[in-house]
C-alpha cells in the first residue's frame, strides 16, 4: 500500500511541479511521460528476473530503491537542471515502474492458496484504488498548504517505506525450471512471456482492450489539474477530482469482494467498464464546456465507478490465463504495455489540453471507444 500510494503520488506531483516552475503544462506532461515510456522496456524484463528468482521480493525491493532514487533527482534538479535532462533521468526511473505494480501482484500466488485467489484478487485491486484515493489527496493537500516539491517528498518517503515489506515477500517453496536455467535462458524467458500473451486469445484481447483505454485515462488526468484551475481558480483542486475518481473505484470494487462469484466473466465486465469509462470523460468535457464543477464531481465518480471493476476484471483474466512459470513476465509485461500506453497518451495530452482541454477530454472518451471496438474485432473467431 506504501508503495502504490507513493507511485500514485508521483505522477500528479510531477505534474504540479511542472506547471508550478515551469508555467508550462507541455513540460509537466513531458516529466510524466518520461516516467512512463520505458516501461515497456524494463517491464518484461523484471518479469522475467522475477520468473528466475528464488526470492523476487528482493528484486521488487531494490527496483524501489532505484525508481525512489530516479524521483530525487528529478525533484533536486528541476529549475536547477535543463527539462531535457530530466526527462531522460524520469525514463531511467520509470524502467523500474512495473515492479511496483505487476511486480507485486505476481507474487499474490506466493501467499494465498488457490481457491482464495479471486477475492485476494479482488482485494490487490482494491489496494490500487486505496492508493489511487490516497495518493492524488495527499498531493492536492500537501500542495496546497505547501508545494508540489513537498508532495514529491511525501512521494518519496512512502516509497522507502515499503522497501522493508518487499524484502521479507515469500520465497518459492521449489525452483522453478527458468530458476535453475543459466543466464542464457533469459532472452528464450523473455520471448516466452510475449509469445504467451500474443498466442492467448483473452490475454491478448485483454491486454490490447487495456492498453487503448489507459492510453485516454492519461488525458483525464494530464486535464484534472487544468479542469480544477478552470472551474475553481485552483490546479490542486483538480488532484482532488483524481482521489474522488480513486474513491469510487474503491467503493465499486469493494462491492465486487462481497460477491461469492461475479455475475459475469471477468471478460464481459473489463469492455463493459470501458465504456463507461468513456462517458465519464464526456461528462467532463461537458463540465468544462458548461463551467459547472458539480458535473466534473459527477465525471470523476463515474470514471472511478467504472475503473475499479476493469481493474480486478484484467487482473483476473491475468491469473486464470498465466501459466504459472511465466506469471512474472505476463504481470510485467501486461502492466508496462499499460504504461508505455499512458505514456503515449499523457503526451498527446500536454498538447491538446494546452490548445483546449475539453478537447484533451473528448480525445480520451474516443480512445475508450476505440478500446471497444478493439475488443469486439479480437473477440471474433
Amino acid at each position: 500500500m506504501a508503495a502504490r500510494t507513493g507511485n500514485e503520488m508521483s505522477g500528479p506531483a510531477l505534474l504540479l511541479m511542472g506547471l508550478a516552475m515551469t508555467g508550462s503544462p507541455v513540460v509537466a506532461s513531458w516529466l510524466m511521460a518520461g516516467l512512463t515510456a520505458s516501461a515497456a522496456v524494463g517491464g518484461p524484463l523484471l518479469g522475467a528476473l522475477l520468473d528466475r528468482a528464488e526470492r523476487p521480493g528482493r528484486i521488487v525491493g531494490r527496483c524501489l530503491l532505484g525508481y525512489t532514487a530516479g524521483l530525487l533527482a528529478v525533484l533536486l534538479g528541476l529549475g536547477r537542471v535543463p527539462d531535457a535532462a530530466l526527462v531522460a533521468v524520469a525514463a531511467v526511473a520509470g524502467l523500474l515502474g512495473p515492479a511496483l505494480t505487476g511486480g507485486w501482484t505476481a507474487q499474490l500466488p506466493l501467499v494465498v492458496p488457490p481457491e482464495r485467489l479471486e477475492r485476494a484478487n479482488a482485494l490487490d485491486a482494491i489496494s490500487y484504488n486505496v492508493a489511487g484515493l490516497a495518493g492524488p489527496a495527499a498531493v492536492g493537500l500537501v500542495a496546497a498548504a505547501a508545494s508540489g516539491q513537498a508532495a514529491m517528498a511525501v512521494s518519496v518517503a512512502l516509497l522507502v517505506a515499503a522497501v522493508p515489506v518487499a524484502w521479507t515477500l515469500p520465497s518459492r517453496s521449489r525452483p522453478t525450471a527458468s530458476v535453475r536455467a543459466g543466464r542464457a535462458a533469459l532472452w528464450r524467458d523473455l520471448a516466452a512471456g510475449f509469445g504467451a500473451i500474443a498466442r492467448n486469445a483473452p490475454l491478448r484481447r485483454a491486454t490490447a482492450t487495456s492498453m487503448v483505454s489507459f492510453s485516454g485515462v492519461a488525458m483525464l488526468v494530464v486535464g484534472a489539474p487544468m479542469l480544477g484551475s478552470a472551474l475553481t481558480g485552483e490546479a490542486s483542486h483538480g488532484a482532488l477530482l483524481l482521489a474522488v475518481t480513486a474513491g469510487s473505484a474503491l467503493a465499486a470494487n469493494a462491492a465486487l469482494t462481497r460477491l461469492r462469484g461475479w455475475t459475469t466473466s471477468p471478460d464481459a465486465l473489463l469492455v463493459g467498464s470501458t465504456l463507461v469509462l468513456g462517458a465519464a470523460m464526456l461528462v467532463a468535457a461537458a463540465a468544462y464546456a458548461t463551467g459547472l464543477p458539480g458535473l466534473a464531481v459527477l465525471a470523476a465518480v463515474l470514471a472511478g465507478v467504472a475503473e475499479g471493476p476493469q481493474l480486478t476484471a484484467l487482473l483476473a483474466v491475468r491469473h486464470r490465463e498465466a501459466p504459472p512459470h511465466l506469471r512474472g513476465q505476463i504481470f510485467t509485461t501486461g502492466a508496462s504495455l499499460k504504461i508505455t500506453s499512458y505514456a503515449v497518451g499523457s503526451a498527446l495530452a500536454g498538447p491538446l489540453a494546452a490548445y483546449d482541454v475539453g478537447v484533451a477530454l473528448l480525445a480520451g472518451a474516443a480512445l475508450q471507444a476505440l478500446a471497444g471496438v478493439a475488443y469486439g474485432l479480437l473477440s471474433r473467431p
